[in-house]
């Protein structure tokens, strides 16, 4: 048709390497895990290709429950899409799920930080199964006879879907199941109970029954679950298949239908005396399941800075193709302000995310002590920035950025799911309360760590000095949680932009972030910073 002329619409995002596209990974993966950066950029170049389509139909097609076969027999299998195989394939190929723990040196955390951040932004959904596998290897690590026995297969680089026996399969995975409906994250309020088939203690035989109102990835082939024995609440692995060979007594209810991560079963399960096998002492299941915990918590954050970053780079990619009223929206003032301000906080999450991945080598204890604190602060505070950054990114997009293709909506529907995941925001500002008073050398060694600065940024060292002050006032603490939480937070994202970051970016942090000088919605940065600049260092270089 001669009027159907498709003029000023900007190229596709896509045929592009995310990691040499990435100013900011690129700084960070040369400063905290540089023998890395020639497997990160082979990752860059895969996923920025077909897994794109991948992540695509991996959502539009989600996954399908079978409970039973067409002749009645139960088998408790999910279905997926293709794509959503060839995601994991590549995930697993690439030791997104063990890295640390075939390679353990220094920065392998943070090398996987960077692989996972990549994958994440082509998409979120498979980094479920994956997170889980990643994090199950430390908590089963306290029963070194089931460790023995299952490490081999988590850490395995095949990825077998195969619905057969772990010992007949050439990899892997494993979920999580620890919420009941009637407790939520106060898991010790749970119901589900387990007795012993025989002998006590790690890595004996228990029998559980119950039910689990969430149950990450139950296409699985195991579970770190907790359940109640006589001396309290315990942890367990419960595999999907007897030792004999026949299905275990683990039968999934329904799958839940969510607002997003629509690629990856989330469900219901029932325990129908299933066998299972103790991890860690009696009564210390909390405590063991934490060491999963933790390690899933730094997936949130990396999780949630992925989010954010894929939806800057749509938005700085639109504005630099896209024109109105006589010029490109990326030279307009005021988009250029809201620009630099997703591409500042952003940049300020990707940082802390390396950062964060980095003190996971354990190194010391002064590395053990700020993960234990810094990992709840961060969580926290990006967590709950994604939803608000990629509304606006969405915006920066107009109408374009409400559809489908876009890809937009999806980073939108998948925005406030790490904030929810491994604790809320309430659950998580209490842990940081809790870590600060049972453990006050993570409070050591968050300051020190943010005291690297040296004294050459006054406003953080002001910022930092009321934010001490505050936390020594014990009054109404739970009240002021959230703030002070946020606080931290942001200090600490401060310091390492001021030492890391590019110097307009870090100068427009600390304007706006800690001098107070912003308002309440992104776009409101002071005038007389390098918005252009900013903004271009976010765009990735692609197209």
């Amino acid at each position: 048709m001669p009027t159907h002329e498709v003029a000023n619409q900007p190229p596709p995002l896509e045929g592009y390497n995310l990691f040499t596209s990435d100013r900011v990974l690129i700084e960070a993966v040369r400063r905290e895990a540089a023998w890395a950066d020639e497997r990160v950029r082979r990752l860059g170049e895969i996923a920025g290709g077909e897994p794109l389509a991948w992540g695509r139909l991996a959502n539009t097609n989600p996954p399908v429950l079978r409970t039973h076969d067409r002749y009645g027999n139960r088998i408790d299998e999910v279905e997926f899409h293709p794509a959503w195989h060839e995601l994991m394939r590549l995930a697993v190929a690439n030791e997104l799920h063990a890295l640390p723990w075939r390679e353990p040196q220094p920065g392998a955390h943070a090398a996987r930080a960077a692989l996972s951040y990549m994958l994440s932004q082509v998409e979120a959904g498979h980094g479920c199964p994956i997170s889980m596998t990643y994090s199950a290897v430390p908590a089963l690590r306290a029963a070194p006879e089931v460790a023995a026995e299952w490490e081999p297969r988590l850490t395995s680089t095949a990825y077998d879907p195969r619905p057969i026996p772990a010992s007949e399969k050439m990899g892997a995975l494993c979920g999580m199941a620890m919420t009941e409906k009637q407790g939520g994250s106060d898991v010790r309020a749970n119901t589900t109970r387990a007795r012993p088939v025989g002998a006590r203690g790690p890595g004996a035989a228990y029998e559980v029954t119950g039910h689990k109102w969430f149950c990450s990835a139950p296409m699985c082939d195991a579970f770190l679950v907790l359940a109640h024995v006589e001396r309290g609440l315990s942890c367990f692995l419960l595999p999907r298949w007897l030792p004999d060979g026949t299905r275990n007594r683990f039968h999934i209810q329904r799958l839940k239908d969510k607002l997003g991560n629509r690629s990856n079963a989330s469900s219901e399960v029932e325990f129908d005396g299933a066998w299972a096998r103790l991890v860690g002492d009696e009564g210390r299941g909390v405590p063991t399941i934490i060491e999963m915990v933790n390690h899933t918590r730094l997936d949130c954050v990396i999780g949630a800075a992925a989010t954010m970053r894929q939806a800057v780079a749509q938005a700085t990619h639109h504005a630099a193709h896209r024109s109105a009223f006589g010029r490109r929206l990326a030279d307009q003032p005021l988009m250029q302000n809201v620009l630099a301000d997703l591409a500042v906080e952003s940049e300020a999450a990707t940082v802390a995310m390396m950062r964060l991945a980095r003190a996971y080598d354990g190194g010391d204890a002064g590395e053990r002590h700020f993960a234990r604190l810094a990992t709840a602060v961060v969580k926290y505070w990006v967590c709950k920035r994604t939803p608000m950054l990629v509304a606006e990114a969405l915006e920066c997009l107009g109408g374009n950025g409400y559809v489908e293709e876009s890809m937009m909506p999806r980073l939108y529907r998948e925005a406030p799911l790490n904030s929810i995941w491994e604790g809320s925001g309430n659950v998580i500002c209490l842990d940081v309360l809790r870590a600060m008073a049972r453990e006050p050398e993570s409070v050591d060694a968050f300051f020190a760590e943010v005291g690297r600065v040296g004294g050459n940024e006054p406003r953080l060292d002001g910022f930092v000095t009321r934010l001490r002050d505050d936390l020594r006032r014990p009054e109404a603490i739970e009240v002021r949680a959230r703030r002070l939480v946020e606080r931290m937070a942001v200090a600490l994202q401060g310091s390492l932009l001021v030492r890391h970051g590019d110097p307009a970016v870090a100068e427009a942090f600390c304007a706006s972030r800690l001098e107070g000088d912003h308002g309440l919605a992104f776009g409101t940065l002071p005038t007389g910073l390098e918005f252009a600049r900013i903004a271009e260092r976010a765009r990735p270089l692609a197209g």
